[in-house]
Protein backbone atom coordinates (compact mmCIF):
# COMPACT_ATOMS: atom_id res chain seq x y z
CA UNK A 1 0.00 0.00 0.00
CA UNK A 2 1.53 3.47 -1.00
CA UNK A 3 0.92 5.82 2.30
CA UNK A 4 2.62 8.25 0.46
CA UNK A 5 -0.64 10.38 0.48
CA UNK A 6 -1.08 9.96 3.94
CA UNK A 7 2.28 11.75 5.26
CA UNK A 8 2.05 14.23 2.71
CA UNK A 9 -1.31 15.75 4.58
CA UNK A 10 -0.89 18.02 7.04
CA UNK A 11 -1.41 17.80 10.18
CA UNK A 12 -2.95 21.18 10.34
CA UNK A 13 -5.13 20.32 7.74
CA UNK A 14 -6.56 16.92 9.45
CA UNK A 15 -6.39 18.42 13.57
CA UNK A 16 -9.63 20.34 12.52
CA UNK A 17 -11.15 17.36 11.85
CA UNK A 18 -9.91 15.56 15.09
CA UNK A 19 -11.82 18.26 17.11
CA UNK A 20 -14.87 18.63 14.98
CA UNK A 21 -15.47 14.45 15.19
CA UNK A 22 -15.08 14.69 19.18
CA UNK A 23 -16.85 17.97 19.16
CA UNK A 24 -19.84 16.39 17.39
CA UNK A 25 -20.15 13.62 20.29
CA UNK A 26 -20.19 16.25 23.68
CA UNK A 27 -16.26 15.78 23.92
CA UNK A 28 -13.99 19.00 23.48
CA UNK A 29 -10.68 20.25 21.89
CA UNK A 30 -8.83 20.32 25.22
CA UNK A 31 -9.45 16.34 25.25
CA UNK A 32 -8.08 16.04 21.53
CA UNK A 33 -5.06 17.95 23.08
CA UNK A 34 -4.93 15.87 25.98
CA UNK A 35 -4.61 12.54 23.80
CA UNK A 36 -1.86 14.09 21.50
CA UNK A 37 -0.08 15.38 24.30
CA UNK A 38 -0.14 11.90 25.97
CA UNK A 39 0.41 10.11 22.05
CA UNK A 40 3.80 12.14 21.10
CA UNK A 41 4.70 14.09 24.07
CA UNK A 42 3.97 17.43 22.84
CA UNK A 43 2.84 20.21 24.98
CA UNK A 44 0.01 23.48 24.05
CA UNK A 45 3.30 25.08 22.59
CA UNK A 46 4.70 22.86 20.31
CA UNK A 47 1.37 21.44 19.17
CA UNK A 48 0.90 25.15 18.38
CA UNK A 49 4.27 25.59 16.17
CA UNK A 50 3.30 22.44 14.62
CA UNK A 51 0.07 23.69 13.28
CA UNK A 52 1.55 27.04 12.00
CA UNK A 53 4.20 25.12 10.51
CA UNK A 54 1.67 23.54 8.55
CA UNK A 55 4.31 20.44 8.67
CA UNK A 56 2.97 16.96 7.68
CA UNK A 57 2.20 14.14 9.28
CA UNK A 58 5.92 12.82 8.63
CA UNK A 59 7.50 15.33 10.00
CA UNK A 60 4.75 16.07 12.83
CA UNK A 61 5.58 12.49 14.24
CA UNK A 62 9.65 12.70 13.31
CA UNK A 63 9.72 15.95 15.16
CA UNK A 64 7.34 14.75 18.59
CA UNK A 65 9.51 15.03 21.21
CA UNK A 66 8.76 10.88 22.47
CA UNK A 67 5.95 8.74 21.87
CA UNK A 68 4.47 7.19 24.80
CA UNK A 69 6.29 4.11 26.35
CA UNK A 70 2.41 2.75 26.54
CA UNK A 71 1.64 2.99 22.86
CA UNK A 72 1.44 -1.01 22.92
CA UNK A 73 -1.17 -0.87 24.54
CA UNK A 74 -3.04 0.20 21.66
CA UNK A 75 -4.73 -1.90 20.58
CA UNK A 76 -8.28 -2.85 17.61
CA UNK A 77 -8.80 -2.11 14.61
CA UNK A 78 -9.34 1.45 13.09
CA UNK A 79 -9.82 1.93 8.65
CA UNK A 80 -9.97 -2.35 8.54
CA UNK A 81 -6.14 -2.88 9.74
CA UNK A 82 -5.34 -4.30 13.82
CA UNK A 83 -2.91 -0.75 14.42
CA UNK A 84 -0.61 -3.25 16.47
CA UNK A 85 0.06 -5.45 12.92
CA UNK A 86 0.59 -2.35 10.93
CA UNK A 87 4.32 -2.65 9.90
CA UNK A 88 5.10 0.16 8.82
CA UNK A 89 5.85 2.14 11.92
CA UNK A 90 4.49 6.14 10.66
CA UNK A 91 1.35 4.68 9.29
CA UNK A 92 1.02 2.93 12.64
CA UNK A 93 1.90 6.20 14.84
CA UNK A 94 -0.88 7.76 11.87
CA UNK A 95 -3.71 5.33 13.38
CA UNK A 96 -2.80 5.06 16.76
CA UNK A 97 -4.01 8.43 16.90
CA UNK A 98 -6.66 7.82 14.65
CA UNK A 99 -7.88 4.98 17.16
CA UNK A 100 -7.37 7.28 20.55
CA UNK A 101 -9.87 10.08 18.74
CA UNK A 102 -12.15 7.43 17.77
CA UNK A 103 -12.18 6.34 21.27
CA UNK A 104 -12.96 9.66 22.52
CA UNK A 105 -15.87 9.98 20.10
CA UNK A 106 -17.07 6.90 21.30
CA UNK A 107 -17.51 7.99 24.72
CA UNK A 108 -14.59 6.08 26.41
CA UNK A 109 -13.31 8.23 29.46
CA UNK A 110 -9.63 9.86 29.62
CA UNK A 111 -8.39 6.95 31.76
CA UNK A 112 -8.98 4.13 29.63
CA UNK A 113 -8.14 6.17 26.29
CA UNK A 114 -4.79 7.29 27.95
CA UNK A 115 -4.49 3.96 28.80
CA UNK A 116 -4.11 4.45 32.71
CA UNK A 117 -2.51 1.60 34.82
CA UNK A 118 -5.24 -0.33 36.99
CA UNK A 119 -7.82 1.00 34.15
CA UNK A 120 -9.74 -1.94 32.39
CA UNK A 121 -10.28 -1.82 28.44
Amino acid sequence: MDNTRVYRMTFASVYPLYIQKAEKKGRTKSEVDEIIYWLTGYDEKGLQAQLDQKNDFETFFKQAPQMNPNVSLITGVICGYRVEEIEDKLMQKVRYLDKLIDELAKGKTMDKILRKPGVVK
